[in-house]
């Protein structure tokens, strides 16, 4: 299963049509562990606004942290455009947050997925203005490579990694503990800023005019290398536009190609999880 729109109707939990009440509910995203994100509101206009809002909800057990995510919403929200926390909770079934709207269309929305040159600047622009805003002296949040290593030893000693999983530009490393290998050999930090943690094109906002205009999924956000979030914004735009785009996003965020950073952070994103 590939995070995307879901395909064909799906039917809200309880929660998310007791918080629609009464108005229009459609599913929009489903994510890789099963949770859903609903958008609650009028379908037109389509920019957000104060009339729509949006609720994730994360089924029991799927690991999904949501209350995490309303924290950093809240946090980030003090020096950066994201997704306004309404309310969050939990019943037997699952977690919820409950996000007012913003304006602009997901990076990856038809309309920019037709004009890919205009969705890279937006999602490297959009990218480097977030680094540049969210103070790292201030920031409690940690998605440092040391914290993620733990994770991907932690994952490996649980069977959690499977090579023949793995996207094609890192099947060549052939087997978990050539992979770990990699891992245990970190190139130098570049820049230290507070990460997104998913910087991946759907998770950036675009304009009317091209300009970025939020951030939404900030689940995972936290200081780290920058490298960590540009060699997964790159990655992302193969899946989602095509080849050809990774150097035009990496000029707007205003910075040359790493490959050796770049196979780094994409060899730990795959196994970390």
């Amino acid at each position: 299963m590939v995070a995307a729109p879901p395909e064909g109707p799906v039917e809200p939990p309880p929660v998310v049509t007791e918080l629609a009440a009464g108005r229009p509910v459609r599913a929009v995203w489903r994510n890789l562990l099963g949770g859903l994100t609903f958008r609650i509101g009028p379908d037109a206009p389509e920019d957000g606004d104060e009339a729509v809002s949006f609720v994730k909800w994360a089924p029991a057990g799927s690991g999904l942290d949501l209350a995490a995510e309303a924290v950093r919403l809240r946090w980030a929200a003090r020096y950066t455009v994201v997704p306004p926390v309404l309310a969050e909770g939990e019943d037997g079934s699952g977690t919820w947050l409950l996000t007012r709207g913003l304006a602009g269309t997901s990076a990856v929305d038809e309309r920019w997925k037709a004009d890919p040159r205009a969705a890279v600047r937006a999602l490297g622009t959009g990218l480097r203005a977030l680094h540049e805003a969210l103070p790292v002296a201030d920031c409690p949040f940690d998605w440092s490579l040391e914290r993620r290593l733990a994770r991907t030893r932690a994952r490996v000693a649980a069977g959690e990694v499977d090579p023949a999983a793995w996207p094609e530009e890192l099947r060549p490393l052939g087997t978990v503990e050539r992979a770990l290998r990699v891992l245990e050999d970190p190139p130098p930090a570049d820049r230290t800023v507070v990460c997104h943690g998913d910087a991946c094109a759907p998770n950036t906002l675009v304009g009317d005019d091209g300009s970025p205009t939020g951030h939404v999924d900030l689940g995972s956000l936290g200081v780290a290398d920058r490298w960590a979030d540009l060699a997964v914004a790159t990655w992302s735009t193969v899946w989602n536009y095509g080849p050809g785009w990774e150097e035009p996003l990496l000029d707007a965020y205003g910075i040359e190609s790493d490959r050796e950073r770049i196979r780094y952070y994409r060899v730990l994103w795959e196994l970390s999880g």
